[in-house]
């Protein structure tokens, strides 16, 4: 659905989005004003697979998840995007069918702009053109990751690795994680490519260790050097091994 948002509005929420950090207001206004708003609610899909739309979005609330599903019908997540995040600049670069679908896992507003406009932003801002480099690379080092995970480590390994990973984020103490809110078994099995029960069980002896511990909704890490241990000690045959302060890349390749 679309949105009419006030100009100072958009500004506002504008300069929340990680690649904009380094605009003045007198750019983010400019966007704003090529750029449409659009309100979606969950389970609402913003752009199919190899669907031929071409435009960027930003989201500025909510949370989207981009997924991708075998011939078999499968479903596989390949990541969760909150706000602050954009996702659709491969098609807006190369120009090709879009990679996955993408659809709000929460009632969201996202802004979008053409694909020639974003190339047009890309080209007469050299801040914005850092950024989407540094985006695009951080992409490349998140999938060799991924490909090194389900290349050599087991099922349970890679639920851990995934564990980490979502705790990375939202650290919110010296040592200490809450994810909040806590994902789905099932999604958290579409996310390393198992089945629901294999993550109970995993999840049930991470829980018995001490290793997590369920709040409500939530997945507490009281310890999180122990989980880099863990992931650790399962990634070290194959040579690459976290550092303490290891943090990652929180975005995905999404089309």
């Amino acid at each position: 659905m679309n949105s009419r948002i006030s100009t100072e509005r958009s500004i506002a929420m504008l300069s929340t989005i990680k690649e904009f950090h380094a605009l003045s207001d007198a750019d983010l206004e400019a966007i704003a004003q090529i750029g449409s708003w659009h309100r979606y609610e969950v389970g609402e899909e913003v752009v199919r697979y190899r669907d031929k739309s071409n435009s960027v979005f930003f989201i500025v609330q909510g949370e989207m998840r981009v997924t991708y599903y075998s011939l078999s019908g499968h479903e596989v997540i390949l990541c969760g995007l909150p706000a602050g995040e954009m996702f659709g600049e491969l098609t807006a670069i190369d120009g090709e069918p879009r990679s996955a679908t993408v659809v709000a896992k929460s009632r969201s507003l996202l802004m979008s702009i053409s694909s020639s406009d974003f190339h047009s932003l890309i080209l007469s801002n050299q801040s914005v053109a850092l950024a989407i480099f540094n985006r695009l690379t951080c992409q490349v080092r998140r999938l060799t990751e991924r490909i090194f995970e389900f290349s050599t480590l087991a099922v349970r390994n890679r639920i851990h690795a995934e564990l980490l990973r979502l705790a990375r984020r939202q650290i919110i103490a010296s040592n200490i994680a809450t994810i909040s809110p806590a994902p789905t078994h099932a999604d958290i099995a579409n996310l390393v490519s198992t089945h629901r029960e294999a993550v109970t069980r995993e999840l049930n002896e991470l829980h018995r260790n001490r290793l997590i511990i369920r709040i409500g909704n939530n997945l507490h890490i009281p310890d999180l050097s122990k989980l880099i241990d863990l992931v650790n000690a399962a990634r070290d045959s194959g040579s690459q091994v976290l550092p303490a302060t290891y943090v990652g890349c929180s975005s995905c390749r999404v089309p």
